[in-house]
């Protein structure tokens, strides 16, 4: 897994961590039940703290993304792969339709993010 950080770029460093690692899962990379790196040799490797790294895997484990077990680090539980493709047709079929209501990305993504929120307050 290779992981490059901007430390210029507007998005914090553990957000891009996060994002590192969230798009290794959803492009097949980082397979269900693979261990991450552990979040001190993980730190250490990229120039930034412990703390930084576990505030990326904490917002992986939020998001369903990983595990993280005891004596064992960051393991990811990624979707199977049928269902990953599937959900991948159906966010593909929606942002074609959305941009051809001439939305703009931005307003796509809050919008998907308005959706997620509502159904995760459920």
């Amino acid at each position: 897994m290779l992981i490059r950080l901007t430390p210029t770029h507007e998005s914090p460093l553990h957000e891009q961590i996060a994002g590192a690692v969230r798009q290794g899962i959803l492009d097949g990379s980082l397979a269900n039940g693979e261990r991450l790196p552990a979040a001190k040799a993980l730190g250490e490797s990229l120039g930034v703290s412990l703390h930084t790294v576990l505030h990326a895997y904490q917002d992986l484990r939020s998001q369903g993304l990983i595990e993280l077990r005891r004596g064992r680090g960051a393991v990811v539980i990624a979707p199977a792969p049928a269902v990953r493709d599937h959900a991948l047709h159906i966010l593909d079929d929606a942002a074609s339709q959305l941009a051809g209501l001439g939305l703009s990305a931005e307003t796509i993504l809050a919008l998907f993010r308005q959706r997620l929120e509502k159904e995760t307050a459920v």
